[in-house]
């Protein structure tokens, strides 16, 4: 009887596998097995290639030249000619750029905060964009400033005393440290400027007697670092897997790679047909990523009822810190997701900043520039530094194109308030009249989306005391 169920089995497992299965060219299984793996591939690497995009940016559109070690900055409060992917128009930034590879451990130092001192809030990270460590009042050096030391892969020479160690799994990487102006005013952005230029970055080989650091000035370049969905994209992701060691967690991706044509120590050059292949895939994956923010990435709402979110999923935040160490946890798909959106990440997400995200209205409908929107901001905002709110372009994730300005803050200079000390902030193609400097301009020609920032944040945002309302329509 057993023998009987058993032939049975098999004859009805071969006979309808067999008979059902389509007869697949091995040109259209290859050329299958491309695309399929392309989309993935897109997905996996979102991170690694966001990273690599601005840094390409900086040695093509800043002309700060090949090579890593550099620090990018913007010398004023930047316009929409910043397209990285949802930047804060309201700090200065600074982005040192590093690479361990030839010159060893590199020393990153980092001035202190204070009275009489500027203010930073920022995190180093790895090229795929996981932190080390937050620096600042809210990071490792508790506003006190000090060196940290990043060493490369595997390191395993003498650590001197004194330093701040952050052990990297990648040879290259970045910080993002926003320098906080006091206030809007010229004179507050100069000194914000000042104090961040006080941000030195050398070999640890070199402490003794450090060069000077190169500082590269991106302030009125168009910077174009956004995710390009072309056969760059794949350039971009050969780049890192050529530059970079393979991560344990990772390795699976090896033997996928490599059917679409990126191997380590091999060039990437497809041919006509693989490329129109690879094209394919990116679109792919760019259209599911959008769905996915559109229809299932953010988590429920941070006020019930309401369409604020945080602007990342919890897998992810919990991932980001531990660099996805946590056996049965790899958010690859909303780990994407956010890297279309955005970069940088923090080892302590909530301490020095905090931010919420919305491309609805109160009613739920989507944000279009050609339509006028108020957000009424309610007195005592929760934080010890300042809030903001900015609007990008929801095709692109980064500022909006030809804007005069793309954003405000309770530091803009002649913000109004009223005489509650709430503030209402306008979003429309047009100004509404006698409220230009409560206004962020939109374009008529598509949706945008609007980040709101608070930077340190205190108990009455979590505790959700404070309640920030929903963005609506201006009849």
């Amino acid at each position: 009887m057993r023998i009987k169920i058993l032939s049975i089995l098999t004859g009805f497992t071969l006979g309808v596998g067999l008979s059902s299965a389509k007869d697949f060219s091995p040109e259209e299984l290859a050329h299958r097995t491309i695309e399929r793996r392309a989309v993935e591939a897109v997905i996996w690497s979102m991170p690694a290639v966001n990273y690599d995009v601005m840094f390409q940016a900086m040695a093509r559109d800043a002309k700060a030249g090949a090579g890593s070690n550099k620090i990018l900055f913007w010398s004023r409060l930047f316009d929409w000619k910043n397209q990285t992917l949802t930047p804060n128009p309201d700090a200065i930034y600074f982005m040192p750029f590093f690479d361990t590879k030839e010159t060893g451990p590199m020393v990153l130092e980092v001035p202190p905060s204070g009275e009489g001192e500027g203010t930073i809030v920022g995190s180093i990270m790895d090229c795929w964009q996981c932190a080390l460590e937050d620096v600042g009042p809210a990071g490792i050096d508790k506003g006190k400033g000090g060196k940290c030391l990043i060493l490369p892969p595997d390191y395993k020479g003498p650590i001197p005393e004194g330093y701040f160690v952050m052990p990297s799994d990648t040879f290259e990487g970045y910080a993002l440290i926003r320098s906080n102006p006091k206030s809007g005013s010229e004179s507050d952005v100069a000194k914000a400027v000042a104090y961040g230029r006080r941000i030195k970055l050398y070999p640890l080989s070199d402490a003794a007697h450090p060069e000077p650091t190169t500082y590269v000035d991106a302030i009125d370049v168009v910077f174009e670092a956004n995710i390009p969905y072309d056969l760059r994209y794949f350039q971009s992701l050969d780049r890192i897997v050529q530059t970079q060691p393979w991560l344990t967690r990772d390795k699976a991706m090896i033997d996928s790679l490599k059917s679409i044509g990126i191997a380590k120590g091999q060039p990437f050059s497809p041919d006509t047909k693989t490329r129109e292949i690879l094209e394919s895939a990116v679109n792919e994956a760019h259209a599911w990523l959008i769905h996915k923010y559109e229809t299932s990435y953010f988590p429920p709402p941070f006020y019930e009822g309401s369409h604020w979110h945080v602007p990342a999923s919890p897998e992810v935040v919990a991932g980001m810190p531990i660099f996805f160490g946590k056996p049965d946890s790899y958010p690859t798909d909303s780990r994407g997701t956010a890297y279309t959106l955005g970069f940088f990440s923090s080892k302590r997400l909530g301490a020095g900043q905090f931010y919420l995200m919305t491309f609805q209205d109160k009613d739920g409908e989507t944000l279009a520039g050609r339509t006028s929107y108020r957000l009424h901001v309610p007195a005592n905002a929760p934080v010890n530094q300042y809030w903001s709110t900015t609007a990008y372009d929801r095709s692109t994730h980064g500022l909006i194109r030809h804007m005069p300005w793309a954003s405000r803050s309770s530091q803009t200079p002649g913000l109004q308030k009223s005489a509650d000390g709430s503030v209402d902030i306008y979003f429309a193609p047009k100004a509404p009249s006698g409220q230009v400097t409560n206004w962020v301009p939109t374009s008529a020609d598509g949706k945008f989306e609007v980040l709101f920032r608070f930077y340190g944040p205190e108990k009455p945002l979590f505790e959700k005391t404070w309640i920030l309302p929903d963005i609506e329509q201006v009849k």
